[in-house]
């Protein structure tokens, strides 16, 4: 029974010598002194702020994506043991000891590090020789920009990672397809194809070029699979159901587990509260869940409120007034009421305080039970302080002469009669018979009279002059004029009011309330919120010293100095290996060039190539080419401050095509012995340029060693170059 002991255990494995030695060179390009500087460098004052609001569990919003590459920064923090205490005011500033630089820098690197044998692996799996997928690696390993991307807090790396992967695996999914479908491996390199794309996208939405271009690579492998009739109906209902789970529904699936985690994670009051909803901000441990703990969950008249406006920006405010009037006459000669002024105030105070208030009736607390106000329902809403009532009638705004000025009602014996009637619409009613609640219902306020909506017109334009505080105009706008945000309000603030005199009103409207109604959001609508705020939430753009556009990035006329030593000439640079740039400038179009002339040649019946030689040609085009058009075009059409470091991702793919376009010289333009040596040769001198200018901005790449004014000036090989030179 034990006979198997008789002979030893013996275990065989394949090792790719090429792989494990390209993998070694990567980390030791991208990990060797990665912790120096000890310093903050270039975007690391950005990334770093919120790597602390994770460790201290604090919500915030960045617009410029989804959270997941967040996230992985902020584990390398925890990894090594980060409380979130830094300051990240200044480029420059030195790290305390309290900063693990190495593990904040580690999962950047070690993404970098691995480009390198993806790489290799996606040329062989285009069924290119070893030598061009070394030359490929080879030339990702050398490319300074990518190493100085690599060794920093930074997150191209990590995207460019995920994308290389993500093309990998569908590469190896799609040679597995003719004679290994829905095999263990099949499966595997096709669900791992969906998963890296959702992590691509949810690093930087620029991922979801790459997910694209693999979901119509996708499709067009697919369209070609219905031709085939030796495929079943039901097999190639399968293969379709198999790529929607694998390509659509994981990567969706993905996408959202990153907000909740991300959601889940920052469950504290925080900076970017005021941005989000009433209802978002309560949800939040300390803030504004202070102050609502407790309310009344629905609006009953009698109920006492403060109105904030839903828009939040360009800051948050709540209906407010004081009991300063409007000017007789405005600046430019123009009439007013002479009412009592309302306003959009930015700031709690208690002038924010309104009573909902029933016409029919003259009291001003809740009755018991509380008659709750529903959609559609008529009511007068009555200032806390003053008793004066919200009223709007056929009089020109102050800042806005075309939209109705909006008061609280002073009697002046003249033959101006109150108008102060609203019917309440609830914005965001699932039936007609709603109840207002507090903080969950958007509400418009329509008046009676004249069918014009409160409107908050001070958050798109000025504010108003000194005689109104510079506090935000509040107008009645026609509804004819459409839907806005400004024009929908939700209720914060809540209490059931039970003074009926205005002294012990006064007292009751700083008071706590004593009622307990929870008004969590589910996770789905907390995701679709910041998920909104993410992509309409615009942070103005300035012109910044190192942003640059588009057209700038293809020769490298730009460069960011990441870096400058304080007392020393070292100083750490983005820029890139020149001989690698223009060669691969070349050979995309080399690549053109010779496309057109095949298709051209074709067309008259003209094979200059063989059938298979001419499918791996447009196959590594449709997938480097390609990847460099979608990961570059787009940015031609975004309204939004530009650095050299969004073209690496294009960067990346066109460095993909040069040993693509060099074997295919190799093979089918150097016909005879003689022209293939030269070739060869020539081949080797350009890699020996290659490898001369990555040591040659080495200096630049690492930080070290510090280079004296001549050698600083001698790296400036372009004018529009910023090396940085400090004066003697």
């Amino acid at each position: 029974m034990l006979g198997f002991l008789k002979e030893p255990v013996v275990v065989t494995a394949k090792i790719n010598v090429n792989l494990v030695a390209l993998t070694v060179m990567g980390l030791i390009s991208r990990l060797w002194g990665f912790c120096y500087p000890r310093a903050v460098v270039f975007d690391e004052v950005y990334y770093g702020q919120f790597v602390s609001l994770y460790m201290k569990r604090i919500f915030f919003v960045d617009d410029s994506g989804p959270p997941f590459g967040h996230m992985l920064l902020a584990l390398g923090g925890y990894l090594g043991g980060f409380d979130g205490n830094f300051l990240w005011n200044r480029i420059g500033a030195e790290y305390s000891m309290n900063v693990p630089v190495w593990s904040l820098r580690l999962l950047p690197a070690l993404a970098g590090a691995l480009c390198v044998p993806l790489a290799y692996q996606i040329l062989v799996e285009l069924h290119f020789s070893h030598c061009a997928a070394l030359g490929a690696a080879l030339l990702i390993l050398l490319e300074n920009s990518l190493i100085t991307q690599s060794r920093f807090m930074l997150l191209e790396s990590i995207l460019i990672f995920f994308i290389l992967l993500a093309v990998l695996s569908y590469l190896k999914f799609y040679n597995l397809q003719k004679h290994s479908a829905f095999s263990g491996s099949w499966w595997f390199w096709l669900l791992l194809t969906g998963v890296a794309c959702s992590c691509a996208v949810g690093v930087k939405y620029m991922g979801l070029f790459t997910y694209m271009l693999l979901l119509a690579i996708a499709g067009l492998h697919f369209w070609h699979m219905i031709g085939d009739q030796n495929l079943s109906n039901v097999s190639l209902l399968c293969h379709f159901l198999a790529r929607g789970l694998a390509l659509i529904i994981i990567p969706m699936g993905m996408y959202l587990s990153f907000f909740y985690v991300h959601l889940a994670l920052l469950y504290r009051s925080g900076p970017h509260d005021q941005i989000m909803t009433s209802a978002f901000q309560a949800s939040l441990e300390g803030g504004l869940a202070r102050i609502t703990q407790g309310q009344p969950l629905e609006v009953a008249y009698g109920s006492q409120i403060t109105l904030r406006n839903v828009l939040g920006k360009p800051v948050q405010c709540w209906l407010h007034s004081h009991t300063n009037t409007y000017p007789i006459r405005y600046e430019n000669g123009r009439g007013s009421s002479h009412q009592q002024q309302v306003t959009c105030y930015p700031f709690k105070d208690v002038n924010n305080w309104w009573i909902v208030k029933d016409p029919g009736m003259q009291q001003l607390v809740v009755s018991n039970p509380p008659r709750p106000v529903r959609h559609g329902h008529i009511v007068q809403l009555v200032h806390g302080i003053t008793t004066r009532y919200l009223n709007t009638h056929d009089v020109a705004a102050p800042l806005s002469p075309h939209s109705q000025e909006v008061s609280c009602y002073i009697d002046y014996n003249i033959s101006m009669p109150a108008q102060n009637l609203w019917r309440v619409e609830i914005v965001n009613r699932e039936s007609d018979t709603d109840v207002w609640k507090t903080i969950l219902s958007e509400v418009r306020f329509i008046h009676v009279n004249t069918s014009a909506v409160l409107k908050a017109s001070g958050l798109s334009g000025a504010s108003l002059p000194e005689w109104g505080y510079r506090q935000l105009e509040v107008v009645g706008e026609k509804l004819s004029k459409g839907y806005h945000q400004s024009m929908v309000w939700n209720v914060e603030e809540h209490r059931y009011g039970k003074s009926q005199e205005q002294k012990e009103r006064e007292v009751e409207l700083h008071s706590p309330t004593q009622m307990d109604i929870s008004k969590n959001l589910s996770f789905m609508a907390k995701f679709t919120e910041l998920q909104w705020k993410i992509l309409t939430l615009k942070n103005e753009d300035t012109e910044h010293k190192y942003s640059s556009s588009a057209l700038d990035w293809i020769t490298m006329d730009t460069n960011i100095a990441y870096w400058l030593h304080p007392t020393s000439g070292a100083q750490i640079h983005l820029l890139g290996n020149v001989a690698t740039w223009a060669s691969a400038n070349a050979a995309a179009l080399v690549y053109l060039c010779l496309s057109l002339w095949y298709l051209l040649r074709r067309r008259r019946k003209i094979y200059d190539i063989p059938e298979d030689a001419w499918q791996l040609w447009v196959s590594a085009g449709g997938i480097c080419g390609g990847g460099w058009a979608v990961n570059y075009l787009p940015f031609f059409l975004m309204e939004k401050t530009l650095f050299l470091y969004h073209y690496l991702p294009a960067l990346t793919f066109q460095i993909l095509l040069i040993p693509v376009v060099l074997q295919h010289l190799s093979d089918h333009l150097c016909r005879s012995v003689l022209l293939k040596s030269m070739f060869s040769a020539l081949t080797v001198a350009w890699f020996s340029s290659v490898y001369f200018v990555y040591c040659t901005f080495s200096p630049v790449t690492y930080g070290q060693p510090a280079l004296s004014l001549t050698e600083l000036k001698a790296l400036r090989w372009k004018d529009t170059w910023n090396i940085l030179i400090r004066k003697q």
